[in-house]
């Protein structure tokens, strides 16, 4: 699947941060309550999407492409959203409390939805797919969360807009370090998993990678703090630049013997 041109993300995040400021000032000028749910989507879904794009421009084999990337986007965040929300709700209820580690294991749990059906339904079985699937995943859950965010702080401020406009920018930066990390560490040892026949090393290796995930879920929550979020933020993208590295990696290394093979 071709690559997008390199530097790509970076034109996403410039010209989209130039499209939300303009639609920001027109909606101060004009008070136009119309233009609110489109800022909140710009503001929310802008750094998911370049980081997406970033994801996608590595060098890297892609079977998936950017029209499927997207509807995995919107499809996957919808449905996580929904499935996370009703399982939190009804763990609420039940247990009268909801534990941070509960939180992290409903979350990532739905996260998965999206990309266990492209996995089992699709043909997009190449190894670097699950990292993409998995971000793109975890993009569209983190932008529709963020737009709940932001949405609820408009109405607690009645209508404050700088109130949105930090919550958006705290939440934009951040989410490539949180929610699309962890589905896309969760999801490219899920792709490995299937690659190897789900041995029973590679299912193992999954279950390790979904533990670490949840627990860097549930610690973001519970320390919630600039400096924690820093530091959590840093280990996931950490990890997920090994499991990227990995990949290509391994892609250089059967290249080669591809190569050898049909001589």
């Amino acid at each position: 699947m071709r690559q997008p041109p390199k530097g790509t993300w970076l034109l996403v995040l410039v010209a989209g941060g130039a499209l939300f400021e303009i639609l920001r000032r027109t909606l101060v000028d004009t008070q136009n309550p119309n233009l609110v749910p489109s800022l909140l989507l710009l503001g929310a879904a802008l750094v998911p999407a370049a980081f997406v794009t970033f994801i996608r421009g590595r060098r890297l084999t892609f079977s998936v492409g950017g029209g499927t990337v997207a509807l995995i986007a919107f499809v996957g965040g919808l449905v996580g959203l929904a499935a996370a929300g009703t399982l939190e709700f009804d763990t609420l209820h039940d247990l009268g409390t909801l534990p941070k580690v509960a939180v992290g294991l409903i979350e990532e749990s739905a996260k998965l939805i999206a990309p266990l059906a492209v996995l089992l339904f699709t043909r997009h079985r190449r190894p670097a797919d699950g990292l993409l699937v998995g971000v793109a995943a975890g993009a569209g859950f983190a932008a529709l969360e963020t737009m709940g965010y932001a949405f609820v702080a408009l109405v607690q401020s009645q209508g404050d807009l700088h109130a949105v406009d930090g919550l958006l920018l705290l939440r934009g930066v951040l989410s490539p370090a949180a929610h699309m990390a962890w589905t896309g560490l969760t999801a490219t040892a899920l792709w490995a998993a299937a690659d190897r026949r789900w041995s029973l090393s590679s299912v193992a290796a999954f279950g390790l990678t979904f533990v670490v995930a949840v627990t860097l879920h549930a610690a973001w929550d519970s320390f919630a703090t600039i400096p924690a979020y820093l530091v959590i933020g840093v280990i996931s993208l950490t990890l997920l630049t090994i499991s990227a590295h990995r990949l290509g990696t391994r892609e250089r290394a059967v290249s080669p013997a591809l190569v050898t093979a049909l001589r």
